[in-house]
């Protein structure tokens, strides 16, 4: 009778989400870690970056006083929320390979990559409007916009997580994992059709329905090929290609560590130099 009851709770226990099978002596997992030269590339772009922006904190946020601009208090408090998410994000890479972690890391690379997503989209949505104006209507309809995609797209990785188990942001998943590659292929996809069509636009003979900002199209066409790469290197991982998870890591490492700095450089450190240089 006993042995009944342990068969018939065996047999309907409910199936558990799969969990990377751990190993190891000190409660690491059998997922790769990168190592300190990868941790470190990643971390000391971000880190100079935090340092920099601390240092130049109270000039900027005296600018903004004066300047009264809500557009740029708006993506400075963004990109300040950014780059402490991002910082946390490199800092605590060790996640990815210790046990008892995926829960938090899984919630800390949603947040980090939502955080960027809202930033790049808000910025390519505002600079392609007509007027660079500080209006607060025209700063709602865009943070409104970019909110409703960055929420999709949260919602759905969310659920791909939590709801079946795609290991979006472990790096010891091999190449043969179609659902991770397939939804990474298709996020790079989007993004790079985007910039692409922004750049069709800027070359053809319908330029002049685009705003003459130059700095904005070379920021264009730096995302594009980014995003193009990483769209190519996702492909050749999902057909089993090694090359195309190194390719990936690499473009992971170049928008993690360079994005937000290369952001800054390009659209707010004119503004903040007008008055300050």
């Amino acid at each position: 009778m006993p042995n009944n009851i342990h068969q018939i709770i065996t047999n309907s226990s409910i199936s558990q989400l799969p969990i990377p099978k751990i190993s190891g002596q000190d409660g690491q997992s059998d997922r790769l870690c990168h190592g300190v030269w990868y941790d470190a590339v990643m971390l000391v772009p971000a880190v100079l970056f935090v340092v920099y922006m601390a240092m130049n904190a109270k000039k900027n946020l005296e600018k903004l006083r004066n300047g009264r601009s809500y557009v740029m208090i708006s993506y400075y408090a963004i990109l300040w929320l950014a780059s402490g998410l991002n910082l946390a994000w490199c800092s605590l890479q060790s996640w990815q390979c210790a046990t008892g972690k995926e829960v938090v890391w899984n919630l800390l690379s949603l947040l980090t990559t939502s955080g960027l997503l809202c930033l790049e989209i808000s910025l390519v949505g505002f600079l392609l409007q007509e007027s660079y104006a500080s209006g607060l209507k025209a700063l709602a309809r865009t943070f409104t916009i970019s909110g409703i995609i960055v929420g999709v797209d949260m919602l759905l990785k969310a659920i791909y997580i939590f709801g079946f188990g795609v290991p979006l942001f472990f790096d010891d998943v091999g190449s043969t994992h179609w659902t991770k590659w397939g939804l990474w292929i298709i996020h790079k996809l989007l993004l790079t059709v985007v910039y692409g069509f922004i750049l069709f636009v800027h070359f053809s003979k319908w330029r002049e329905k685009l705003p003459p900002r130059p700095a904005f199209y070379n920021y264009v066409a730096i995302m594009f090929v980014v995003n193009a790469i990483a769209l190519f290197a996702c492909g050749l991982a999902a057909i089993g290609i090694g090359f195309g998870i190194w390719l990936y890591n690499l473009t992971v490492i170049c928008y993690h560590s360079l994005y937000l700095p290369f952001l800054y450089v390009t659209f707010l450190a004119d503004f903040f130099q007008a008055i300050f240089p």
